[in-house]
């Protein structure tokens, strides 16, 4: 009777720790961030509400020294160009200690990016998104809830890219779709955090 009750006890232990971790997990996916302003390379103040008559607003979290936010500079610059006339709205944030607004502007003019990126200085924003990665994107409505989280696409090589995540979820949101496969993971370099 003894090892029995031992066993149950053990059991219940083992289960609410399982449950525990289902929930904290759970938690740590944000659903939804608040209204925030941040400044561009210019000293020019942006604020989420701003877009919100978008029909989706992406932000992507990018880098200036990360080889794998860097390889995705083209791929980046396409996606903006490509739905900038299709009411979606394109936020680059740098949220990276060890890079200065100055080296975030000479990145853009160097690697011709005409979408709007904006310096997080302390990381807040990345906090508040819980984003770890650069790159590392997200979709939001006009309600700031995240429709998509995740990778651009699944390599870092354009050569070997066989889904299209970040391209597929605009195209579903824009076609009045919900998103097919809202949660990637990301990849890339960690964000530098003060």
């Amino acid at each position: 009777m003894m090892i029995v009750r031992s066993i149950l006890k053990t059991a219940f232990i083992i289960a609410a720790i399982i449950i525990g971790l289902g929930f904290v997990s759970k938690l740590a996916d944000v659903e939804s961030v608040k209204d925030f302003t941040l400044k561009d390379y210019l000293g020019n103040e942006h604020t989420l509400s701003d877009y919100k008559d978008s029909k989706a607003i992406v932000i992507i979290f990018i880098a200036t020294q990360c080889p794998v936010s860097n390889a995705y500079n083209t791929r980046m610059e396409k996606l903006f160009e490509d739905y900038k006339d299709k009411d979606v709205a394109f936020l680059g944030i740098n949220s990276n200690k060890t890079e200065s607004v100055t080296e975030v502007k000479d990145h853009a003019n160097e690697n011709n990016l005409t979408f709007t990126i904006l310096k997080d200085e302390g990381n807040v924003i990345a906090d508040m998104f819980k984003a770890s990665h650069t790159p590392e994107a997200y979709v939001l409505n006009s309600n700031f809830d995240i429709l998509y989280h995740g990778r651009i696409d699944n390599s870092q090589r354009e050569s070997e890219i066989t889904s299209k995540d970040l391209r597929k979820a605009l195209d579903e949101i824009l076609s009045g779709k919900e998103v097919s496969n809202p949660r990637t993971k990301a990849f890339g370099c960690s964000i530098k955090r003060i």
